[in-house]
Order: C-alpha cells, then structure tokens, then sequence
C-alpha cells in the first residue's frame, strides 16, 4: 500500500513541476499558450514518471538487444 502512495505522489509531483514548466514556457508567448503549456507538460510529467516507474525501464529491451518481430534463436534451431 506504501508503494502505490510513493508512486502516486511521484507522479503527481512531476506532473506538476512538468505543468509549472510548460505553462512558464508558453506564458513567454500567450495566455492561451500558457494553458496549452500546462497541459502538455503535465501530460509529459505524468509519463515520465510512469516510465520511471517501471521496473524494466523504457530502454530495457533495447539494451539486451531483444526485437519482439524476430523469430528466437532456439525457435530457428529447432526447424
């Protein structure tokens, strides 16, 4: 239960520094802009920290080397 709520208060804090962010970044341009910021920032918070969050990590089949569309080695010996 402890984990859900550190992963829930993760995500909430950098969907709002991501929002804060975002909303600084289009207040530089427009009001209207500063709204769209925000809510593209948060957006990209909140998935980063569920990227974060996965115990596998985003790149984790890229390092190994994995290609889900590929046959495996052993499935091709066995033919």
């Amino acid at each position: 239960m402890g984990s859900r709520i550190r992963r829930a208060l993760s995500r909430a804090t950098l969907a709002a520094v991501g929002a804060a962010a975002g909303a600084a970044v289009g207040g530089l341009i427009s009001r209207q802009a500063a709204s769209s910021g925000g809510a593209l920032g948060a957006l990209a918070g909140a998935t980063i920290a569920d990227v974060r969050s996965d115990s596998d990590g985003i790149f984790d089949a890229l390092r190994r080397g994995e290609n889900d569309d590929a046959p495996d080695d052993d499935a091709a010996a066995a033919e």
